[in-house]
């Protein structure tokens, strides 16, 4: 029997903890810093979804769901005047207007885990993608390809292997 990613066996485990605190899956908790920004998410956590308990009448709008989020005491007042656009980033990233309301709790809120930094790419790599990039005539645009070359290689962790 072949291994199974752990990414498939997290979200069977989770699954039933998520759904009792309204979470359809993890992609709120777990995309949290990349949906509302690492400022707002360095101070707060999602902490359940509350679903209105009436269903619409047919044609009739659903309403929208309550997001309840934890925030530090100190950073609730932020967390306030960012409200709508974190209710539209969190409804952007689910697809439709979910949620319609903020509800902000004070408590404590866990540092995010720290992510290992990929290492810079290796200067074979560096020059391979000057190499690319040394027929741009203007130095400004060839400077920024570069840039951007590198940040690929050093995100993906290996060579960045583009088409000349």
């Amino acid at each position: 029997m072949p291994a199974k990613p752990l990414a498939d066996l997290i979200d069977d485990c989770l699954a039933p903890a998520l759904k009792a605190q309204g979470f359809a899956g993890r992609a709120i908790v777990a995309l949290w810093p990349e949906i509302v920004g690492e400022r707002l998410s360095a101070r707060s956590r999602p902490l359940r979804i509350d679903w209105p308990r009436r269903r619409p009448a047919p044609g009739e709008t659903p309403e929208p769901a309550t997001l309840v989020v934890r925030v530090e005491g100190a950073f609730a007042l932020d967390m306030q005047q960012a409200g709508p656009l974190v209710l539209e980033r969190v409804n952007t990233h689910l697809g439709w207007r979910a949620v319609g309301k903020l509800v902000l709790k004070q408590g404590p809120v866990s540092p995010p885990p720290a992510r290992a930094k990929p290492a810079p790419p290796d200067t074979a790599t560096l020059e391979r993608i000057a190499g690319q990039v040394s027929g741009v005539a203007d130095p400004d645009l060839r400077a920024a390809l570069e840039r951007l070359g590198a940040a690929i290689a050093q995100s993906k962790g290996a060579p960045a292997d583009t088409a000349s």
